[in-house]
């Protein structure tokens, strides 16, 4: 009989706490929905200015150009020295796949919201098979260029012995080591990168002054794409710090410069490309204007 009352005060507690739980959950996702969208605002403001897009520019060129001073400033013995080290392996090998990954389903969000046109987006869409195409065509011109300038030499205990082979395919299979000139692929590939995905990017920026659908998915789809970003920068300072020669590194970053101008400061503008982020999304402001 004394049980009663106990029993009912157990089940208020229970119920207190599990509406405190709830109440703190609503908080939390009300906090992170907050932040979420006003990080995204911020970032689409920063990159969608093309003062600071120009000013971006100038900090890859100053970091390919001047961060090699710091490694005379820096631990040589960090982890990010070493050439197995995990954001190696598993970023800057893979770096452009990862673009495509997170590049790819923030431009198709972009322009399917803002179109509801399959051409128009697979039309978008296909300047990542543009970039991919530079990718592996960059990636085979640096290894002609390693081949047509390089020697072949046998590692010896006092040094290196150079060999007469004709090429690398015969210089390795007899157990040699072959060196060239060698152009930085991570240097090119880590530029390209970052200048291509704050490229794309900047047109957020545009999207949410029209006020077009912009949803807690495409916002994290965006941030994702920043923080990306971010990544890239940071690992191309590790990069030109850390690895290869300076004039490699040098080269690498300036053939990565000169495929960016050649597709989105030139080729994309043209009328028979994958034409310029954002082309062909917002309504012109005189088309309204003539309808009225």
């Amino acid at each position: 009989m004394e049980r009663g009352p106990a029993v009912g005060a157990g089940r208020g507690a229970g119920a207190q706490t599990w509406a405190l739980l709830g109440c703190l959950v609503r908080v939390l996702l009300w906090v992170a929905s907050a932040l979420l969208y006003f990080g995204s605002e911020q970032a689409a403001h920063l990159l969608g200015s093309p003062c600071l897009r120009r000013l971006y520019h100038a900090w890859l060129a100053a970091v390919v150009i001047f961060g090699p001073l710091l490694q005379f400033h820096v631990n040589p013995r960090t982890i990010f020295a070493s050439h197995g080290n995990f954001f190696n392996i598993k970023f800057v090998n893979s770096a452009w796949g990862w673009t495509c990954t997170f590049l790819g389903g923030f431009v198709l969000l972009v322009v399917f919201l803002a179109t509801r046109r399959v051409a128009v987006t697979a039309r978008h869409l296909s300047r990542l098979v543009v970039g991919a195409a530079v990718w592996r065509g960059a990636g085979r011109a640096f290894l002609l260029i390693e081949d047509l300038t390089g020697s072949c030499f046998e590692p010896l205990p006092q040094g290196l012995l150079l060999r007469e082979l004709p090429d690398r395919r015969s210089c390795l299979a007899a157990g040699h080591q072959w060196r060239g000139y060698t152009v930085s692929s991570h240097t090119f590939l880590l530029t390209f990168c970052c200048l291509l995905m704050a490229e794309e990017a900047a047109v957020f920026a545009k999207y949410l002054a029209h006020g077009l659908p912009a949803g807690a998915p495409l916002r994290l789809v965006f941030l994702l794409n920043v923080l990306l970003l971010g990544l890239w920068n940071f690992l191309l300072l590790c990069t030109v710090i850390y690895f290869h020669q300076y004039t490699h590194k040098v080269v690498g970053a300036a053939v990565g410069t000169f495929a960016w101008y050649l597709t989105y400061g030139s080729w994309y503008h043209q009328p028979w490309s994958p034409g310029i982020p954002g082309h062909g999304l917002f309504p012109h402001p005189h088309s309204s204007h003539k309808h009225n």
